[in-house]
């Protein structure tokens, strides 16, 4: 056998002996992980699709909050296998991270919605959604 095989061979054993499951916490936060990369992709999709200035900040505003929140939470969890004091620690910081996210995105997407529509940006109606591409009046 190969030196990395026999340096492996502890760790397939104890996964073996224990299950080879993930913990509830670590599932759980896998979980949370994949729904904020989800709700990531759907914001960029939004973020390409949406006509004007007002819809694509809707979309990048809820999507980046919601995700980073879901993945930050998610990675919290998975990093609390021990519930030692430096993963409370960790998992403590990430929700300040969180917090601050959750208070601050909003925010920031306001005052940038705000300031374009004092520069007069008016939001897309009815008949600029049915001119035709490229034509101009």
């Amino acid at each position: 056998m190969s030196m990395e095989l026999l340096a492996m061979e502890p760790v397939i054993a104890e996964a073996v002996q224990s299950g080879g499951g993930m913990a509830p916490l670590q599932l759980l936060g896998t979980i949370l992980g994949i729904i904020g990369l989800i709700f990531f992709f759907g914001s960029a999709v939004g973020m390409i699709r949406f006509p004007d200035f007002y819809s694509r900040m809707h979309a990048a505003g809820k999507g980046d909050t919601l995700s980073t929140m879901l993945m930050l939470i998610g990675f919290g969890l998975v990093t609390m296998e021990d519930f030692s004091v430096g993963s409370w620690l960790l998992f403590v910081k990430l929700m300040a991270i969180v917090l601050f996210i959750y208070i601050t995105s909003p925010t920031s997407t306001h005052a940038l919605m705000r300031a374009a529509f004092e520069d007069e940006e008016m939001p897309l109606d009815e008949k600029d959604l049915k001119k035709p591409v490229g034509k101009k009046k």
